[in-house]
């Protein structure tokens, strides 16, 4: 995107955000699916390789989740604040939504 535009829109920030929340959900969607293919492999090796994918893909969701904690995007802890940055963020779309139609 246009750097002109991303700051004026402010959707520099944005666009880190959101794709620091894909990824994250993504890394979520792993770690289930890796929890199910285990429970479900019979085959030792099989499974051994599963169980070190999962374990690499939970590291990958705490460095994640440690980055977007960090940078404000992310309040795991705090209900109130993590309500906060969604509405933002859902206030922003609605907003580009009404140009953009």
């Amino acid at each position: 995107m246009n750097t002109l535009i991303e700051n004026i829109t402010g959707l520099k920030k944005l666009n880190d955000q959101v794709i620091a929340t894909d990824f994250l959900i993504a890394a979520k969607s792993v770690v289930i699916n890796y929890s199910i293919a285990i429970t479900e492999a019979y085959n030792p090796e099989v499974r051994l390789v599963l169980k070190n994918q999962l374990k690499d893909v939970i590291a990958t969701h705490e460095v994640i989740s440690d980055y977007m904690i960090k940078k404000g995007y992310y309040h795991a802890y705090d209900l109130k604040e993590q309500y906060k940055v969604d509405m933002k963020v859902t206030e922003t779309t609605l907003k580009l939504a009404e140009k953009v139609m």
